[in-house]
């Protein structure tokens, strides 16, 4: 049983923070804080109303770090678990290794100026975490997260070497609206608007945002179109899973999401330099997102299913030559809705933080200095998946996906 810290109160804190609460064996006493207060005590009064559980709550800037050294100090968790905004990943790590106490984030850090997405920030902190004795778990939600232990559990028990990697992300929900992101805008519309890479013959290919397309049939959810684009998992898988000869990821998204986006793009509402407005500076893509819904707001009007999962193609561990497994999950919204009061997309990043900050304040996976989910054994997170809310499937397929 251990104490935990929890920073943020969007709806993967409050996915996480509800599961933690129905795992009172593993989390004996939870305490959230973020920016906005009221919005901690929102979470705890329904963590309280579902499960009986009482969470502590607290107002803390993320960013300023001796504020967040005292507040951990007064804690003593075991581990803090960062679900803030990326940009608030360096901050908390240095907040972490000054309080002496183990971290978890679900997001790699990136900068505020800039839409770049890589892990070389973070793994700068390895002999920092190394020489005090803590461990730093990069990446514990569903992707980046559970497409990397995907990856592992499949050349742990199937492929004795993988190939290609294709990681699929589909969000076949509703919510209603005519434009929303379903986690939080300005992080997402930075992904999606970012140029794409992917990994080929030991280097990156960089193309223009959501230019290449295509169109896969999801389980339970239907022929999407699917757009390549960059995410963090590939930076880390590359690095781990080192005999890759092609590694993409690909996103799911509607006609008119795709529509509205490109307007806005236009327009200059996405942009991520100031501008002068009434006198003083704005940033035109933080303004979008404060106009924008909530993603926390849409769970109880979101209706569908998530499909995510990965593709990989490799030498047979049994020896019968090159096979090909699909392994996935598929998350209802309105399940994630009724057992947490959130939506699937939040939900299956959720699940994994708390997994994830399971396998680190039980000892399951432990280590000093910085990780990623592909260091550690899979099967136990794997287990975890099954049992809480994510149950995960695989079957072959008759060979590689050809787009």
């Amino acid at each position: 049983m251990a104490k935990v810290l929890v920073i943020g109160a969007g709806g993967v804190s409050s996915v996480c923070v509800h599961k933690m609460a129905m795992n009172k064996d593993i989390f004996s006493d939870i305490h959230l804080a973020s920016r906005t207060k009221s919005k901690c005590d929102a979470i705890a009064a329904s963590v309280k109303e579902r499960t009986g559980v009482e969470i502590s709550t607290y107002e803390i800037d993320a960013e300023e770090v001796p504020a967040m050294v005292n507040l951990i100090k007064k804690i003593g968790p075991k581990l803090v678990v960062n679900l803030a905004l990326p940009y608030q990943d360096l901050p908390i790590m240095d907040a972490c290794l000054e309080a002496g106490v183990d971290y978890l984030d679900t997001a790699n850090y990136e900068p505020k100026d800039e839409a770049k997405f890589e892990y070389h920030w973070q793994w700068a902190y390895q002999d920092r975490f190394k020489d005090a004795g803590l461990t730093a778990l990069l990446g514990s939600g569903f992707d980046p997260g559970v497409t990397s232990v995907f990856t592992m559990w499949l050349k742990k028990h199937k492929l004795k070497t993988i190939r290609q990697l294709d990681i699929l992300d589909c969000n076949g929900g509703d919510h209603g609206q005519a434009f929303a992101t379903n986690f939080n805008p300005e992080i997402n519309i930075r992904e999606v608007t970012a140029p794409a890479r992917h990994w080929e013959n030991g280097e990156w290919v960089e193309t223009p945002a959501m230019q290449v397309k295509t169109e896969f049939d999801f389980e339970e959810v239907g022929p999407k179109n699917a757009y390549m684009m960059y995410h963090e998992e590939l930076e880390s898988l590359a690095k781990f899973v080192p005999e890759l000869e092609r590694a993409r990821f690909w996103m799911t998204f509607g006609d008119e999401y795709i529509k509205h986006l490109s307007v806005l793009q236009a327009v200059g509402m996405t942009s991520i330099e100031p501008v002068k407005y009434q006198g003083r500076e704005i940033i035109p893509l933080q303004f979008l997102a404060a106009v924008l819904p909530k993603p926390e707001s849409l769970g109880e009007t979101t209706k569908g299913k998530t499909n995510i999962g990965v593709i990989a193609t490799g030498e047979a561990l049994d020896g019968s030559g090159e096979k090909t497994f699909y392994i996935n999950n598929i998350c209802s919204h309105e399940a994630a809705y009724e057992e947490t009061g959130n939506q699937a997309v939040s939900y299956t990043t959720g699940v994994p933080a708390m997994i994830g900050s399971a396998m680190m304040v039980q000892g399951t996976w432990d280590g000093d200095g910085v990780f990623n989910m592909e260091q550690f054994d899979p099967d136990p997170f794997m287990d975890m998946l099954n049992e809480h809310g994510l149950p995960w499937n695989v079957k072959e397929l008759d060979g590689p996906v050809e787009f």
